[in-house]
Protein backbone atom coordinates (compact mmCIF):
# COMPACT_ATOMS: atom_id res chain seq x y z
CA UNK A 1 0.00 0.00 0.00
CA UNK A 2 1.33 3.59 -0.61
CA UNK A 3 1.51 5.97 1.62
CA UNK A 4 -1.23 8.80 1.09
CA UNK A 5 0.60 11.35 -0.38
CA UNK A 6 -0.33 15.29 -2.29
CA UNK A 7 -1.35 15.21 -5.78
CA UNK A 8 1.86 16.96 -5.88
CA UNK A 9 4.95 17.85 -3.64
CA UNK A 10 7.72 20.31 -3.21
CA UNK A 11 10.93 20.15 -4.44
CA UNK A 12 13.37 21.16 -1.89
CA UNK A 13 16.45 20.69 -2.83
CA UNK A 14 19.07 19.97 0.02
CA UNK A 15 20.55 23.18 -0.29
CA UNK A 16 17.46 25.11 0.54
CA UNK A 17 17.38 22.87 3.68
CA UNK A 18 21.15 23.45 4.34
CA UNK A 19 20.16 27.26 4.47
CA UNK A 20 16.99 27.08 5.99
CA UNK A 21 18.39 24.78 8.92
CA UNK A 22 21.36 27.05 9.40
CA UNK A 23 19.48 30.18 9.69
CA UNK A 24 17.92 28.42 12.41
CA UNK A 25 20.81 27.93 14.29
CA UNK A 26 21.82 31.19 13.38
CA UNK A 27 19.06 32.55 15.61
CA UNK A 28 19.94 30.28 18.25
CA UNK A 29 22.94 31.34 18.44
CA UNK A 30 22.29 34.73 18.45
CA UNK A 31 19.38 34.49 20.99
CA UNK A 32 22.03 32.19 23.31
CA UNK A 33 25.18 34.46 23.10
CA UNK A 34 23.61 37.75 23.02
CA UNK A 35 20.38 38.22 24.39
CA UNK A 36 19.98 35.59 26.96
CA UNK A 37 23.83 35.44 27.81
CA UNK A 38 23.67 37.59 30.91
CA UNK A 39 20.85 36.89 33.02
CA UNK A 40 18.28 39.77 33.62
CA UNK A 41 14.58 40.65 33.65
CA UNK A 42 12.77 41.26 30.27
CA UNK A 43 10.96 44.15 29.89
CA UNK A 44 7.73 44.24 28.02
CA UNK A 45 9.20 46.69 25.90
CA UNK A 46 12.27 44.13 24.73
CA UNK A 47 9.71 41.32 24.74
CA UNK A 48 7.71 42.95 22.12
CA UNK A 49 10.56 43.72 19.73
CA UNK A 50 11.88 40.53 19.49
CA UNK A 51 7.65 38.96 19.24
CA UNK A 52 7.51 40.78 16.39
CA UNK A 53 11.02 39.80 14.82
CA UNK A 54 10.12 36.31 14.92
CA UNK A 55 6.54 36.68 14.33
CA UNK A 56 7.74 38.97 11.38
CA UNK A 57 10.60 36.02 10.00
CA UNK A 58 7.82 33.18 10.30
CA UNK A 59 5.45 35.50 8.33
CA UNK A 60 8.14 36.26 5.58
CA UNK A 61 9.14 32.88 5.26
CA UNK A 62 5.54 31.45 4.57
CA UNK A 63 5.05 34.31 1.96
CA UNK A 64 8.11 32.59 0.51
CA UNK A 65 7.10 29.81 0.37
CA UNK A 66 4.01 31.13 -1.20
CA UNK A 67 5.13 32.47 -3.86
CA UNK A 68 8.10 29.97 -4.90
CA UNK A 69 5.71 26.77 -4.38
CA UNK A 70 2.30 27.96 -4.43
CA UNK A 71 -0.73 29.05 -2.55
CA UNK A 72 -1.25 25.37 -2.21
CA UNK A 73 1.93 24.98 0.28
CA UNK A 74 1.85 28.69 1.50
CA UNK A 75 -2.02 27.58 3.13
CA UNK A 76 -0.32 24.85 4.80
CA UNK A 77 2.35 26.69 5.94
CA UNK A 78 0.85 28.85 7.12
CA UNK A 79 -2.28 26.53 8.72
CA UNK A 80 0.45 24.28 10.34
CA UNK A 81 2.38 27.79 11.65
CA UNK A 82 -1.16 28.76 13.30
CA UNK A 83 -1.45 25.32 15.23
CA UNK A 84 2.04 24.84 16.16
CA UNK A 85 1.67 28.94 17.69
CA UNK A 86 -1.28 27.85 19.27
CA UNK A 87 0.39 24.73 20.64
CA UNK A 88 3.24 26.94 22.13
CA UNK A 89 1.13 29.10 23.69
CA UNK A 90 -0.39 26.31 26.06
CA UNK A 91 3.07 24.79 26.52
CA UNK A 92 3.49 27.92 27.79
CA UNK A 93 1.23 27.66 30.95
CA UNK A 94 3.25 24.46 31.69
CA UNK A 95 6.77 26.56 31.61
CA UNK A 96 4.86 29.29 33.98
CA UNK A 97 3.92 26.36 36.70
CA UNK A 98 7.00 24.94 36.40
CA UNK A 99 8.84 27.99 37.11
CA UNK A 100 6.65 29.20 39.85
CA UNK A 101 6.64 25.90 41.49
CA UNK A 102 10.15 25.16 41.62
CA UNK A 103 10.34 28.86 42.57
CA UNK A 104 12.67 30.29 39.99
CA UNK A 105 14.57 33.47 40.41
CA UNK A 106 13.10 36.26 37.65
CA UNK A 107 15.94 37.11 36.09
CA UNK A 108 16.78 33.34 35.10
CA UNK A 109 12.89 32.22 33.48
CA UNK A 110 14.61 33.99 30.13
CA UNK A 111 17.31 31.09 30.58
CA UNK A 112 15.17 28.40 31.69
CA UNK A 113 12.91 29.11 28.50
CA UNK A 114 15.76 28.99 25.93
CA UNK A 115 16.91 25.63 27.05
CA UNK A 116 13.60 24.70 26.51
CA UNK A 117 13.02 25.88 23.35
CA UNK A 118 16.57 24.32 22.36
CA UNK A 119 15.24 20.97 23.39
CA UNK A 120 11.68 21.37 21.68
CA UNK A 121 13.88 22.01 18.45
CA UNK A 122 15.83 19.14 19.03
CA UNK A 123 13.29 16.66 20.22
CA UNK A 124 10.51 17.57 17.47
CA UNK A 125 13.26 17.33 14.16
CA UNK A 126 13.87 13.93 15.79
CA UNK A 127 10.32 13.25 15.77
CA UNK A 128 9.36 15.01 12.45
CA UNK A 129 12.13 12.52 10.80
CA UNK A 130 10.33 9.49 12.14
CA UNK A 131 7.34 10.62 11.09
CA UNK A 132 7.92 11.76 7.92
CA UNK A 133 9.88 7.91 7.40
CA UNK A 134 6.88 5.98 9.00
CA UNK A 135 4.46 8.42 6.57
CA UNK A 136 6.48 7.18 3.69
CA UNK A 137 6.58 3.67 4.32
CA UNK A 138 3.20 3.20 5.78
CA UNK A 139 -0.41 4.92 4.52
CA UNK A 140 -1.83 3.67 7.99
CA UNK A 141 0.36 5.67 9.98
CA UNK A 142 -2.10 8.59 9.16
CA UNK A 143 -4.56 6.55 10.92
CA UNK A 144 -2.41 5.75 13.95
CA UNK A 145 -1.39 9.69 14.45
CA UNK A 146 -5.36 10.86 13.88
CA UNK A 147 -6.23 8.32 17.26
CA UNK A 148 -3.49 9.96 19.01
CA UNK A 149 -4.25 13.26 18.85
CA UNK A 150 -8.25 12.52 19.10
CA UNK A 151 -7.20 10.09 22.09
CA UNK A 152 -5.13 13.39 23.32
CA UNK A 153 -8.01 15.98 22.76
CA UNK A 154 -10.52 13.50 24.63
CA UNK A 155 -8.20 13.24 27.33
CA UNK A 156 -7.64 17.47 27.17
CA UNK A 157 -11.46 18.16 27.05
CA UNK A 158 -12.46 16.14 29.55
CA UNK A 159 -9.51 17.95 32.03
CA UNK A 160 -9.41 21.25 30.49
CA UNK A 161 -9.98 22.97 33.82
CA UNK A 162 -7.02 21.69 35.80
CA UNK A 163 -3.29 21.89 36.08
CA UNK A 164 -0.43 19.35 36.28
CA UNK A 165 1.36 19.07 39.08
CA UNK A 166 5.42 18.63 37.95
CA UNK A 167 5.80 17.20 40.99
CA UNK A 168 4.33 13.86 39.97
CA UNK A 169 6.57 14.01 37.30
CA UNK A 170 7.99 10.03 37.95
CA UNK A 171 11.50 11.08 36.83
CA UNK A 172 11.44 14.17 38.82
CA UNK A 173 10.49 12.25 41.74
CA UNK A 174 13.09 9.49 40.86
CA UNK A 175 16.07 12.14 40.41
CA UNK A 176 15.11 13.27 43.93
CA UNK A 177 15.14 10.08 45.79
CA UNK A 178 18.26 9.26 44.18
CA UNK A 179 20.35 12.26 44.13
CA UNK A 180 21.76 14.45 46.72
CA UNK A 181 20.40 18.31 46.01
CA UNK A 182 20.40 21.53 48.13
CA UNK A 183 17.45 24.02 48.66
CA UNK A 184 19.05 27.26 47.17
CA UNK A 185 19.62 28.27 43.49
CA UNK A 186 23.24 28.70 42.30
CA UNK A 187 23.15 30.89 39.43
CA UNK A 188 22.55 28.75 36.14
CA UNK A 189 24.35 25.72 37.55
CA UNK A 190 22.76 22.40 38.05
CA UNK A 191 25.76 21.18 39.65
CA UNK A 192 27.81 22.52 42.66
CA UNK A 193 30.59 20.84 44.71
CA UNK A 194 29.96 21.34 48.52
CA UNK A 195 32.86 20.03 50.90
CA UNK A 196 34.43 17.35 47.83
CA UNK A 197 30.50 16.41 47.46
CA UNK A 198 28.73 16.96 44.22
CA UNK A 199 24.86 18.04 44.99
CA UNK A 200 22.10 19.09 42.54
CA UNK A 201 20.97 22.08 42.45
CA UNK A 202 16.82 23.18 42.13
CA UNK A 203 17.77 24.26 38.27
CA UNK A 204 18.57 21.26 37.55
CA UNK A 205 15.07 19.83 38.56
CA UNK A 206 13.79 22.30 36.45
CA UNK A 207 15.74 21.12 33.48
CA UNK A 208 14.71 17.94 34.03
CA UNK A 209 10.71 18.79 33.92
CA UNK A 210 10.90 21.26 30.89
CA UNK A 211 12.46 18.49 29.31
CA UNK A 212 9.91 15.92 29.81
CA UNK A 213 6.79 18.22 29.03
CA UNK A 214 9.10 19.46 25.91
CA UNK A 215 8.85 15.59 25.18
CA UNK A 216 5.16 15.25 25.66
CA UNK A 217 4.33 18.44 23.62
CA UNK A 218 6.18 17.02 20.76
CA UNK A 219 4.03 13.39 21.06
CA UNK A 220 1.14 15.88 20.12
CA UNK A 221 2.18 18.74 17.91
CA UNK A 222 3.90 16.71 15.62
CA UNK A 223 1.34 14.58 14.38
CA UNK A 224 -1.00 17.74 14.84
CA UNK A 225 1.07 19.89 12.09
CA UNK A 226 1.17 16.49 9.94
CA UNK A 227 -2.34 16.79 10.35
CA UNK A 228 -2.53 20.10 8.20
CA UNK A 229 0.76 19.26 5.83
CA UNK A 230 2.20 16.21 5.32
CA UNK A 231 5.66 18.09 3.84
CA UNK A 232 8.60 17.09 6.52
CA UNK A 233 9.80 20.50 4.80
CA UNK A 234 6.67 22.17 5.91
CA UNK A 235 6.59 20.71 8.98
CA UNK A 236 10.06 21.14 9.95
CA UNK A 237 9.80 25.39 9.45
CA UNK A 238 6.35 25.54 11.11
CA UNK A 239 7.80 24.04 14.13
CA UNK A 240 10.91 26.09 14.52
CA UNK A 241 9.72 29.05 13.69
CA UNK A 242 6.48 28.60 16.13
CA UNK A 243 9.51 28.37 19.08
CA UNK A 244 11.40 30.66 18.50
CA UNK A 245 9.76 32.90 19.64
CA UNK A 246 8.31 31.06 22.69
CA UNK A 247 10.89 32.94 25.04
CA UNK A 248 9.60 36.26 24.02
CA UNK A 249 6.43 35.48 23.70
CA UNK A 250 6.06 34.20 27.55
CA UNK A 251 7.41 37.79 28.98
CA UNK A 252 4.88 39.40 26.11
CA UNK A 253 1.62 37.72 27.20
CA UNK A 254 2.41 36.11 30.72
CA UNK A 255 0.18 39.06 32.34
CA UNK A 256 -2.56 37.85 29.83
CA UNK A 257 -1.81 34.29 29.90
CA UNK A 258 -4.14 34.26 33.17
CA UNK A 259 -7.11 35.59 31.34
CA UNK A 260 -7.26 33.03 28.47
CA UNK A 261 -9.53 30.60 30.66
CA UNK A 262 -11.00 28.63 27.79
CA UNK A 263 -7.90 28.89 25.66
CA UNK A 264 -7.20 24.61 26.82
CA UNK A 265 -10.37 23.98 26.08
CA UNK A 266 -10.34 25.41 22.32
CA UNK A 267 -6.80 23.27 21.67
CA UNK A 268 -8.65 20.35 22.70
CA UNK A 269 -11.05 20.95 20.47
CA UNK A 270 -8.64 21.63 17.45
CA UNK A 271 -6.74 18.35 18.06
CA UNK A 272 -9.73 16.24 17.95
CA UNK A 273 -10.68 18.06 14.51
CA UNK A 274 -7.32 17.60 13.09
CA UNK A 275 -7.05 13.54 14.19
CA UNK A 276 -10.63 13.37 12.41
CA UNK A 277 -9.16 14.94 9.25
CA UNK A 278 -6.17 12.62 9.08
CA UNK A 279 -8.41 9.78 9.62
CA UNK A 280 -10.94 10.94 7.12
CA UNK A 281 -8.53 11.82 4.59
CA UNK A 282 -7.11 8.42 4.90
CA UNK A 283 -10.31 7.04 3.68
CA UNK A 284 -10.47 9.33 1.54
CA UNK A 285 -7.41 8.65 -0.65
CA UNK A 286 -7.18 5.01 -0.13
CA UNK A 287 -11.05 5.08 -1.71
CA UNK A 288 -13.09 2.68 0.62
CA UNK A 289 -15.89 4.85 0.62
CA UNK A 290 -17.03 7.93 -1.87
CA UNK A 291 -16.29 10.78 0.57
CA UNK A 292 -14.41 14.19 -0.15
CA UNK A 293 -11.26 15.32 1.20
CA UNK A 294 -10.75 17.51 3.92
CA UNK A 295 -9.02 20.94 2.21
CA UNK A 296 -6.12 22.75 3.97
CA UNK A 297 -8.11 25.87 3.87
CA UNK A 298 -10.88 24.32 5.59
CA UNK A 299 -8.83 23.45 8.03
CA UNK A 300 -7.20 26.21 8.70
CA UNK A 301 -10.58 28.10 8.58
CA UNK A 302 -12.31 26.09 10.97
CA UNK A 303 -8.30 26.66 13.45
CA UNK A 304 -8.72 30.07 12.95
CA UNK A 305 -12.60 30.44 14.02
CA UNK A 306 -12.19 28.00 17.19
CA UNK A 307 -9.13 30.26 18.41
CA UNK A 308 -10.75 33.38 17.98
CA UNK A 309 -14.37 31.98 19.65
CA UNK A 310 -11.90 30.46 22.29
CA UNK A 311 -10.34 34.13 23.04
CA UNK A 312 -13.10 36.28 22.90
CA UNK A 313 -14.94 34.23 25.29
CA UNK A 314 -12.15 33.73 27.34
CA UNK A 315 -11.68 37.92 28.04
CA UNK A 316 -15.48 37.95 28.31
CA UNK A 317 -15.23 35.46 30.99
CA UNK A 318 -12.42 36.79 32.88
CA UNK A 319 -13.35 40.24 32.56
CA UNK A 320 -16.89 38.97 34.41
CA UNK A 321 -14.75 37.22 36.81
CA UNK A 322 -11.38 38.25 37.24
CA UNK A 323 -10.80 36.02 39.84
CA UNK A 324 -11.08 33.03 37.45
CA UNK A 325 -6.90 32.19 36.44
CA UNK A 326 -6.52 30.08 33.01
CA UNK A 327 -5.21 26.40 33.24
CA UNK A 328 -2.98 24.26 31.06
CA UNK A 329 -4.95 21.38 30.87
CA UNK A 330 -4.44 17.72 31.79
CA UNK A 331 -3.67 15.29 29.25
CA UNK A 332 -6.02 12.94 31.09
CA UNK A 333 -6.92 9.14 30.70
CA UNK A 334 -10.34 9.50 28.74
CA UNK A 335 -11.53 6.56 29.42
CA UNK A 336 -11.14 6.54 33.47
CA UNK A 337 -12.52 9.43 35.70
CA UNK A 338 -11.13 7.64 38.74
CA UNK A 339 -7.84 9.05 37.74
CA UNK A 340 -8.92 12.45 38.12
CA UNK A 341 -6.64 13.50 41.06
CA UNK A 342 -10.02 16.22 42.11
CA UNK A 343 -11.75 12.69 42.62
CA UNK A 344 -8.84 11.19 44.20
CA UNK A 345 -8.70 14.04 46.92
CA UNK A 346 -12.41 13.76 47.75
CA UNK A 347 -12.12 9.74 48.53
CA UNK A 348 -8.51 9.86 49.95
CA UNK A 349 -8.81 9.21 54.11
CA UNK A 350 -7.93 11.99 56.67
Amino acid sequence: MQAVQSVQSMDVSLLIWALTVGAILALVAVDLFTVSSHPHLVKFKEATAWSIFYIGIALLFGVWIWSEYGSAFGTQYFGAYLVEKSLSVDNLFIFVIILAQFAVPPIYHQRVLLFGVILALVLRSIFIALGAAALAAFAFTFVLFGAILIWTGIGLFRHWDEDPDPNDNVLVRTVRKRIAMVDEYHGTKMFIKLDGKRFATPMFMVMIAIATTDLLFALDSIPATFGITSEPYLVFAANAFALLGLRALYFLIKGLLDRLVYLSLGLSVILIFIGVKLIWNYVYYEEFIEIPKIQTNVSLLVIVVILAITTVLSLIKSSKNPDMKATAGRMGDPLHDDKDPKKLAKDKPE
